[in-house]
């Protein structure tokens, strides 16, 4: 029986490396192709010389610092105005009662079920009638009413005793206070996962930024990245996943670097 349990536990780590392989490869092929030249893209010679050169070069070919820039101020702009409605609209919906309440709420969570890919059409013409088409406002306008965010921080707000509140309004604080000082502070895991998610989704996001923008002055690193990888730019594997490598390093590096304090945030918060 125990050493069933031991080939049963060998088996799951020998499945749970395989599939990790798989999930890194692309990423690993393209480490090996952006030091290489481009002579050993397509073969592995551990002898072969490393090189920074296709960094340079993917540096020079496309603005990347302009679309870093960019999609720094996309995803912060964007978290800022999420962090603030849904703090609100969640406050509401946790201890506020007002007529259509549970109406309103089933319409923020009939929202969670639709893609936003699917109200592009309507997403554009609003943003056109609001003069926004290729901005950075523009880009992340539609994404800041969250109904995830809302129905995340709720969840988290009806799990503080209702007593700490009343304490709250013995001292004389209203509700706004209350709200900064007590249901916030006691939420920081909800908001640091969901911050998380947001940040990860925005700096990915490629449809939406490339149908609403026309410029280098508002392209995000996705939208940027796949102009510079289009085969009408000249197909050099080494420099494209070099370039590749430098969109994706922030967020790599920034998982590396605080992988406890994700896994932490995303376990109290309940996001599975």
């Amino acid at each position: 029986m125990i050493r069933g349990v031991d080939w049963g536990q060998r088996l799951e780590m020998a499945a749970a490396w395989f599939l990790a392989f798989l999930w890194a490869a692309p990423l690993l092929y393209a480490t090996w192709a952006a030091f290489h030249p481009m002579d050993f893209v397509s073969r592995f010679d551990l002898t072969a010389a490393l090189t920074l050169d296709n960094f340079r070069a993917a540096w020079k070919v496309a603005p990347f610092a302009r679309y870093f820039l960019n999609t720094f101020m996309l995803v912060c702009m964007t978290l800022a105005g999420q962090l603030v409605l849904c703090t609100l609209a969640a406050y509401s919906f946790a201890r506020f009662e007002f007529p259509g309440k549970n109406i309103a709420f089933i319409l923020v969570l009939i929202q969670i079920m639709i893609m936003p890919d699917v109200l592009i059409v309507q997403n554009y013409l609003t943003t056109s009638k609001l003069g926004l088409v290729d901005t950075i406002l523009g880009i992340g306008l539609p994404y800041m009413g969250s109904a995830f965010g809302i129905f995340l921080l709720r969840q988290a707000f009806k799990q503080v005793p209702k007593e700490l509140e009343d304490a709250a309004r013995v001292e004389g604080a209203g509700w706004l206070s209350i709200l900064l000082k007590v249901y916030v502070p006691l939420a920081r895991p909800t908001y640091l996962a969901y911050g998380l998610v947001s940040v990860s989704y925005h700096w990915n996001n490629f449809l939406w930024p490339v149908v609403i923008t026309n410029s280098t002055t508002t392209r995000p690193l996705t939208v940027g990245l796949s102009i510079f990888g289009a085969p009408e730019s000249g197909v050099n594997f080494s420099v494209i996943s070099a370039g590749t490598l430098l969109a994706v390093s922030p967020l790599l590096i920034a998982f590396l670097l605080f992988q406890r304090q994700f896994v932490q945030s995303f376990m109290r918060s309940g996001i599975k």
